[in-house]
């Protein structure tokens, strides 16, 4: 379906709106019904996105949108001009990934603004969720990454949503110990695990937690692993029959004994029955290195 017409429908009607809201500003306009003017503008931005949208102009769309939501910030109808950042935003995100990325991020921001000025702080999240997925995935920036994810958990907390906060909190200390800030991820693996062990729903995704935070000790040193290692048997009994838990004492063992090859069996033996990801293959690379003479792979 050819959507041309669409699109110079939709440039012709930016135009039209862009002089309302232009005579709107002239002192006569201003005392003439200004505000009609800018109400009549606001909607025509918005008939503009859309035809934007159908043409596949997601650049077009998001430009219309961001002067649509700035002419409600004008008529003081907050709920009206999130909405439109936030759709604003979401064109930004379809258009070319490399070219507007910020202006995705911006439109959001402007959004999450409104929302916590409103208390939605519920809503303010998602979009924290949102923006930390485009620096994750668009612009590579895991710091910034990780700062919109531990805003999204303290807004979710503040609502009680518990399951969410954790949720953004996992992303925080899984990109942490990338970044090797390792005591951060340590203490969000030990207070998600601890918050999960005793639900019935969630208690088997506990041992994962705690898993993950003796693999970090363990980088640091080898000591704190142990002693953690029997903190989180104590702390949650079942943790001693799991497969994670087998595994660190073996590695323990082998690293004792500074024997890679031994290091590499257990890894093996536990990767044949669950499969390795990424996040932990490279923890236990890393480990592994701190074996002497050891040739740093897992093979």
């Amino acid at each position: 379906m050819d959507n041309t017409g669409k699109e110079k429908e939709a440039i012709q009607l930016m135009a039209e709106a862009d002089k309302k809201v232009k005579s709107s500003h002239s002192f006569l306009g201003g005392m003439f019904g200004g505000n009609s003017k800018i109400e009549e503008a606001c909607d025509m931005y918005a008939r503009a996105a859309n035809m934007f949208k159908m043409a596949k102009n997601w650049n077009g769309a998001g430009n219309a949108f961001c002067q649509a939501a700035k002419l409600h910030m004008q008529l003081q109808s907050k709920h009206d001009a999130a909405t439109s950042f936030v759709d604003a935003g979401n064109a930004y995100k379809k258009a070319d990934p490399q070219m507007h990325p910020k202006e995705a991020i911006s439109c959001l921001n402007a959004a999450i603004d409104i929302y916590t000025d409103m208390g939605r702080f519920t809503i303010a999240a998602k979009h924290h969720i949102t923006i930390a997925e485009v620096y994750e995935s668009e612009l590579v920036d895991i710091e910034k990454a990780i700062a919109h994810y531990e805003q999204a958990a303290d807004y979710y907390k503040g609502e009680e949503s518990n399951s969410s906060a954790n949720k953004c909190l996992l992303k925080v200390a899984s990109y942490s110990a990338q970044l090797e800030q390792y005591q951060k991820a340590v203490e969000i693996y030990e207070q998600v695990g601890t918050n999960t062990m005793d639900n019935p729903l969630l208690k088997y995704s506990a041992k994962e937690y705690f898993f993950k935070a003796a693999l970090c000790h363990f980088i640091v040193d080898e000591l704190n692993a142990k002693l953690a290692v029997e903190k989180y048997e104590e702390m949650f009994p079942a943790f001693s029959d799991s497969r994670e838990c087998k595994l660190l004492k073996k590695l323990l063992e082998a690293h004792e004994e500074q024997n890679s090859e031994a290091f590499t069996e257990a890894v093996k033996e536990f990767d044949s029955v669950s499969r390795l990801d990424q996040w932990l293959t490279t923890m236990l690379l890393r480990i592994k290195k701190t074996i002497q003479g050891d040739a740093g792979d897992l093979k």
